[in-house]
């Protein structure tokens, strides 16, 4: 073979190259495209994010009472708690109980104090999902063997601070990720 004839391979070469590249590169643009859609739809719906964060006016809400308000499809319990209810949740050893982590998404992994589930300082405001860690029933509130709540289908017994006390629930009533934006204004997510 010439050397005329090797560059004409060597250059024949290059170019089936470029048509395999520009071919494959072409074949990766229409799949993406085609596939795009189709992933895209499993992104949450406007409807959803919008309920990604909510505010709520606790103002309306007394010491002693709570406010069931309902967050990604769930109830949430918002309570005002009375000087009794927290010095009772204070009292609780936290080794005597079943679930002994606090549950906090606002704080991580933490002992289940009274005052790593309540979202202020002087622990008069517990927010946590209303969500019986059991089998997913809503439980009572105001009621129990503790004074907190109680779910009457398996019959689990939470204390003042959503902690399970007694009954099949495995694990304290999680609380949300929430914050205060004003002294009236509460935001959950």
């Amino acid at each position: 073979m010439s050397h005329a004839e090797d560059q004409a391979d060597s250059h024949e070469g290059t170019r089936r190259d470029f048509i395999y590249y520009a071919t494959a590169g072409a074949g990766a643009v229409v799949t993406g495209a085609a596939v795009w859609p189709l992933v895209n739809q499993m992104n949450p719906s406007a409807d959803v994010l919008a309920l990604a964060s909510i505010r709520v006016d606790i103002s309306v809400i007394d010491p002693g009472t709570q406010i069931t308000v309902l967050w990604q499809g769930k109830p949430v319990f918002i309570r005002n708690r009375t000087e009794e209810e927290i010095a009772e949740a204070r009292a609780v050893d936290v080794s005597t109980l079943p679930d002994q982590d606090a549950g906090n998404a606002n704080i991580g992994p933490a002992p289940a104090t009274d005052e790593n589930r309540s979202l202020d300082e002087a622990g008069q405001w517990l927010v946590q999902m209303g969500v019986c860690t059991h089998l997913g029933c809503v439980p009572l509130g105001d009621q129990g063997n503790f004074g907190g709540w109680f779910c009457p289908c398996h019959g689990s017994h939470y204390d003042t601070a959503g902690r399970i006390r007694q009954g099949p629930a495995p694990a304290n009533l999680p609380i949300p990720v929430a914050s205060f934006v004003d002294e009236s204004t509460l935001q959950l997510g």
